[in-house]
């Protein structure tokens, strides 16, 4: 399985992305403020849109309504005149003079244009503007309006450029606002631009613009104020109810919440100090059930011994005087003789799974060599193996397997493992031994028993560890075993900080394996062999993902179901 690696991240940047995973209300807060800018600034929007046509409707309409009180003021001046003077040249100056000066008093330009019809337009000469007005400040589109005779008046938005004295240019919007004169001394029609700079509206868009700013930013401030303490106020007893959660989980079952008012959340603080006062009495009474049941096994465990070591003598002595019974009493002393032994067994068993219980197990770690304590083992166990006909190999590793262990402790899971594979090997099979492998990386170090005799169904590799479980009850044990040695064995594991996992498949045989880590309190990650045997053809579903256990010496599973 590839495993990508973390990106190397600042410690600020990290702090700051751990906050935000981990704070409710810091996210609800962002989340707010993001769509109330989004909402502010759609509605600021439209605002500013309203605000701006509405400004330069009103100008329009005022400027035109302006330009054409002028217009008509001109047109009855110049009829009042047309008897007198009949130069047109002296009409056109006293048109145009009276109407700039006028501009140049109320800050707005104006251009005449000559007459219509005669092809000539504003750039082709013969107009008179006000000084420094530029002609390019006439839009093209309200000339050719103005093309015939007897136009109505119109207007357009334009961009002003005026001349400077130092001979540079300006140009700010405005606009243009056409209108024709009928000039009496030769009968054309002459057309007059005012264009009128939108400075006011600027100034007055650009105030509007800078108070909904103003008060957007005034606005998000109060709504991320009220939307933190809105959610402090949920946000609280939720923290509340995670600290005495997490002081309950670690043992501390007489913590509760405090309630205060009747609301929803006070209901809930009231439904989690019931559970919590609940899951207290419910664990006390198991406590003291298996303190009791505890109890029971070691003082009904301690107070057998004597009776056991009276019969034991009695036994003992009728076992060594059986030559002189019939046969009948004879095997009678034989048989209570192994059944001592078993008893005997069976009440050491007891004993340690009692010390387990109570938690009173301790290790004795030393550096050892894992092949030297298989080999002692597999010596052991040879006389069983010779009678069920039987062989037991162990492999050479590669590199030393060294661990930090307790020798005695080890040595009972292989020698629980060895003789349960012995008791489950068919009979006189010389041709599929049963194999010790062991290996070690830098953290572990694992052995594996491998037999090919009557395999485990599925779902019973978790099952095998379980007290006195037996998958054939009615299988006589060539060793004879309590049932508890498996259990005593995953114990063991435990206390040493390692895995015991099962592999097997009906008529395919088992395999254990054992991985322990290298230094004591090392934490395992993953195990120098596999769990499914290398002599398998079929490793579709052989090795299990193997993961950090959720406690310390606790194995991801204990087998995996063929």
């Amino acid at each position: 399985m590839v495993r990508l690696s973390r990106i190397a991240l600042p410690t600020g940047l990290r702090r700051a992305l751990t906050f935000w995973r981990r704070s409710i209300q810091a996210r609800v807060v962002v989340s707010t403020l993001l769509l109330s800018a989004i909402v502010i600034s759609a509605v600021g929007w439209f605002l500013l849109q309203q605000i701006r046509d509405g400004l330069l409707e009103h100008r329009a309409e005022v400027v035109v309504g302006e330009v054409e009180a002028e217009v008509a003021f001109n047109r009855d001046r110049l009829s009042a005149a047309s008897g007198t003077e009949v130069n047109a040249s002296v009409q056109r100056a006293n048109l145009i003079g009276p109407i700039i000066e006028a501009g140049d008093s109320r800050g707005y330009g104006v251009v005449l244009g000559g007459p219509e019809g005669n092809d000539t337009g504003l750039a082709d000469g013969g107009a008179h503007r006000t000084s420094g007005l530029e002609l390019s400040s006439v839009p093209e589109r309200l000339e050719e309006h103005f093309d015939g005779d007897n136009r109505p008046t119109a207007w357009t938005y334009t961009d002003i450029v005026r001349t400077l004295p130092d001979g540079t240019t300006e140009s700010e919007p405005g606009i243009a606002v056409g209108s024709q004169v009928l000039l009496p001394a030769d009968g054309d029609y002459y057309t007059i631009y005012f264009l009128f700079p939108l400075t006011e509206e600027e100034e007055t868009l650009g105030l509007v613009t800078r108070a909904l700013l103003t008060a957007a930013g005034l606005l998000l401030v109060l709504v991320a104020a009220i939307t933190w303490l809105v959610t402090r106020q949920v946000v609280t007893p939720v923290r509340m109810a995670r600290r005495v959660a997490e002081r309950l989980a670690a043992g501390w079952l007489q913590e509760r919440l405090r309630v205060t008012g009747e609301d929803d959340l006070a209901r809930l603080a009231t439904s989690f100090n019931q559970m919590a006062s609940n899951l207290q009495r419910q664990i006390r009474q198991l406590e003291e059930l298996s303190w009791v049941q505890r109890r029971f096994v070691s003082d009904v465990s301690h107070e057998l011994r004597t009776p056991l070591t009276t019969v034991r003598m009695a036994g003992d002595v009728l076992h060594d005087a059986r030559r002189d019974f019939d046969p009948v009493t004879a095997r009678a002393a034989e048989l209570l003789q192994a059944e001592l032994d078993r008893f005997e067994t069976l009440l050491v068993d007891l004993l340690e799974i009692s010390r387990f219980d109570a938690g009173a197990a301790v290790l004795d770690v030393e550096d050892t060599n894992l092949l030297d304590v298989a080999h002692r083992i597999v010596d052991a166990a040879r006389p069983l193996a010779d009678q069920r006909g039987v062989e037991v190999v162990v492999e050479q590793p590669e590199r030393p397997v060294r661990a930090e262990i307790d020798v005695r402790r080890v040595e009972r899971i292989l020698r629980n493992l060895v003789t349960n594979a012995i008791d489950h090997a068919f009979p006189d099979d010389l041709d599929h031994p049963i194999v010790v492998r062991m290996a070690a990386d830098d953290q572990a170090a694992a052995i594996t028993v491998r037999d090919h005799g009557v395999g485990l169904a599925p779902g019973e590799s978790a099952m095998v560890f379980n007290r006195f479980w037996r998958s054939d009850p009615a299988r006589a044990r060539a060793s004879g075993g309590t049932g508890l040695g498996l259990a005593i064995a995953l114990e063991d594991a435990h206390l040493h900080g390692g895995w015991l996992q099962a592999w097997g498949r009906p008529g395919e045989g088992a395999q254990f394996r054992l991985t322990l880590p290298r230094r004591a309190g090392m934490p395992l990650r993953r195990s120098p062999l596999p769990l499914a045997p290398v002599d398998e053809v079929v490793l579709a579903e052989s090795e299990p993902e193997e993961t950090p256990a959720s406690e310390p010496g606790r194995e991801p599973s204990r087998g995996v179901p063929s």
